[in-house]
């Protein structure tokens, strides 16, 4: 459903939002750690992250990441478009190019409720409610 990009930035971003109200700046290393994620790769992610304005990077040996904004402002729709852009949104279930209702995929009509579905949980679910399941014991980002 997701790249694996919008996967590590999704654990990334509830990573830091979790430890947002604890100690600040999170490490690269210590979220590539604790989501199970490359090190390479998640600072790329991050630094898209970045650039889309929903975390704030500091360099050098005290640097780290902190959202740019409150957790509770800020929900999954806002982290998968940053990353993965507006496919899942509105993209062909079959990743056929062009796909509507004048011209549907045969998985067109089912697939765009499913969509609609994804993409109302996506703009309802926030960082601070996933944070929190987190902190609860209630989720896990690693087996």
């Amino acid at each position: 459903m997701f790249s694996k990009a919008c996967e590590y930035g999704i654990k990334a971003m509830i990573y830091i939002a979790q430890k947002s109200d604890e100690d600040g700046k999170v490490s690269l290393k210590e979220i590539a750690e604790k989501t199970d994620s490359p090190v390479a790769f998640t600072a790329k992610i991050l630094q898209a992250l970045s650039r889309e304005g929903l975390l704030i990077s500091t360099k050098g040996p005290t640097g780290g990441f902190v959202l740019a904004k409150s957790p509770s402002n800020m929900n999954l729709a806002q982290i998968v478009s940053a990353i993965d852009g507006d496919k899942v949104f509105v993209g062909c279930g079959l990743g056929l190019e062009t796909c509507d209702n004048e011209r549907p995929c045969p998985v067109h009509h089912k697939f765009a409720i499913v969509r609609d579905e994804l993409t109302l949980m996506l703009n309802l679910t926030t960082l601070q409610e996933l944070a929190l399941g987190l902190k609860n014991g209630d989720s896990f980002l690693t087996r």
